[in-house]
């Protein structure tokens, strides 16, 4: 069983699967989408028995594959699991056949393509997505990893620009050229590695192979080795999306399908925050560390940012987008505070964050979808008539706002207390989100679902099974997750610990006043 290729298997099911349903009669709509579920189902397995199987405690990189690929230009197949790409892996299988069911009847009424395909070709878009980013989690090639960071953009291009709303074109075309400007921005910072590998006796002549990049080090000019960190920082901060380089995100989202807006904001975009915590920081520890308060600014302003901005909007979906950001923010604010809890609590508020996001997009599309219009001031009183849809967008949003008791809450919890203890005025100052978030979420909920039945919505219907089985798994991870994360916690805190030797960073020893950090009286 170890020689297995499981993380192969992986990706490659959902990519075969996309063949399956493009190979189908046109007319088979219906076993289309079927046996999309059918293989999303079947990869959310394949996952389940690599969580099983993977022991937080042994090795850093578990079921390794490694074969050659390139070899004139150093670079070999290499996947490899730890604790925090399992957990986003999990994250991607769980969320894949939840979107195909939300968006099952999105293919169906597409404004551009040959109509007799657009189900075939909407659902194979999907699993393209899926088998792309999941290897960029596993990837422990740099190239290898580039190419589908990269490759990831064509298929959520025609999903943005095929399926979306009236503004598709432009949205999709926006998100295309931010992330194919960062893209082309780490290629030159990819190519830029492998000329300093090239020049270092240790490494035998270039290299992408990153776990021995990472245990021999860079041997360069530090500003070389910062130049190279820009490189790759930057497109992930154009991905992630990170202030001020979050300006496709609204627009993408909001004409994308929710399912399609869901799988850009809860997995695609988690890719860029990923590469920041495997990538930046363990290649470039020197300069991450030199680099990091500028990039905590950043988080912050995106903090706040994006809850001001969300409390402003008049368009349901763009508010939630705007929501997005303002979590990112933490979640990159938790990465560079380079500290055990900070880098736990941003893992698991990548895991959490795809959760809420997904129940409260999709909750907020079902309404939408049924009513016409993205207008908050269009609804009113729609509990009376919806009252598990508005049950259900309640608990969605009030794991937005990090509720205790909800996931987001410790995740959050763990990046404040993990920058406070590096970046005190940082952390002060980011908590102010908690009190926007709840504006918000409550004047949200309250102008929608509240009040008298407005002129409109009396025949909104409540969620249908299809629905509620989508609707259903989320908020139980919310509320598990919520009260346990334990066994998720127990899977990334290794991971984390083994990233702070790496980077040589270690946890601030706590001060009391009037005290040294030694113990002495100053």
């Amino acid at each position: 069983m170890s020689g297995f290729p499981w993380l192969t298997v992986l990706w490659v099911l959902p990519l075969v699967g996309a063949g399956v349903v493009l190979a189908l009669p046109v007319h088979r709509r219906a076993l289309a989408k079927s046996v999309a579920v059918g293989v999303s189902v079947v990869v959310l397995c394949l996952a389940v028995v690599l969580a099983i199987r993977f022991d937080p405690t042994g090795e850093q990189y578990q079921f390794v594959e490694s074969h050659a690929w390139i070899p004139a230009f150093g670079t070999r197949y290499i996947l490899g699991l730890d604790g925090i790409a399992l957990v986003l892996v999990l994250l991607t299988a769980v969320l894949v056949p939840l979107l195909l069911l939300a968006g099952w009847n999105d293919g169906d009424s597409a404004p551009d393509y040959d109509r007799r395909r657009m189900a075939h070709t909407y659902v194979a878009l999907t699993l393209m997505v899926e088998a792309m980013v999941i290897v960029s989690f596993t990837a422990l090639d740099v190239l290898l990893f580039y190419i589908f960071f990269e490759a990831m953009l064509i298929p959520m291009y025609f999903l943005i620009g095929g399926f979306g709303g009236a503004g598709r074109a432009y949205a999709a075309v926006k998100f295309l050229l931010y992330n194919l400007f960062g893209g082309l921005i780490m290629l030159a910072a990819v190519i830029g590695l492998y000329v300093v590998t090239a020049r270092q006796d240790a490494f035998g002549g270039g290299t992408f192979d990153f776990r021995v990049i990472v245990a021999e080090g860079l041997d360069a000019d530090p500003g070389v080795l910062k130049a190279l960190f820009l490189g790759f920082m930057f497109a992930f901060a154009v991905k992630a999306p990170l202030w001020p380089f979050h300006t496709w995100l609204p627009g993408a989202a909001v004409e994308a399908t929710p399912a399609s807006a869901v799988l850009m904001m809860a997995v695609v975009d988690k890719v860029g925050t990923f590469g920041m915590l495997r990538f930046c920081l363990q290649m470039f520890p020197d300069a991450s560390a030199y680099f990091a308060p500028f990039v905590t600014v950043l988080a912050v302003i995106g903090i706040i940012y994006g809850a001001v901005l969300a409390i402003g909007q008049t368009d349901v979906m763009r508010l939630i987008a705007y929501t997005s950001i303002s979590h990112f923010g933490f979640i990159i604010l938790g990465i560079f505070a380079m500290t055990s809890q900070g880098q736990a609590g941003s893992t698991l508020y990548m895991v959490n964050h795809g959760i809420s996001t997904a129940a409260l997009f999709l909750i907020a599309g079902f309404l939408v979808s049924r009513r016409g219009t993205r207008l908050i001031a269009d609804y009113g009183g729609v509990q009376k008539v919806a009252p598990v849809m508005a049950g259900t967008f309640l608990v969605a949003g009030l794991a937005t706002l990090s509720l205790p008791g909800l996931a987001p809450f410790i995740s959050e919890f763990l990046v404040l207390v993990g920058t406070f203890s590096r970046y005190q005025i940082a952390a002060v100052v980011a908590t102010l989100a908690l009190v926007l978030a709840a504006i918000y979420v409550l004047w949200l909920y309250q102008r929608m679902m509240t009040g008298p039945l407005k002129e409109g919505n009396e025949t909104v219907r409540d969620l249908v099974r299809r629905e509620i089985a989508v609707v259903a798994p989320l908020i139980a991870l919310l509320l598990v997750l919520g009260v346990y994360p334990k066994p998720v916690l127990d899977v990334i805190t290794p991971a984390v610990s083994h990233v702070l030797v790496t980077v040589g960073q270690h946890d601030p020893a706590p001060t009391v006043a009037g005290q040294d950090p030694e113990g002495g009286t100053p």
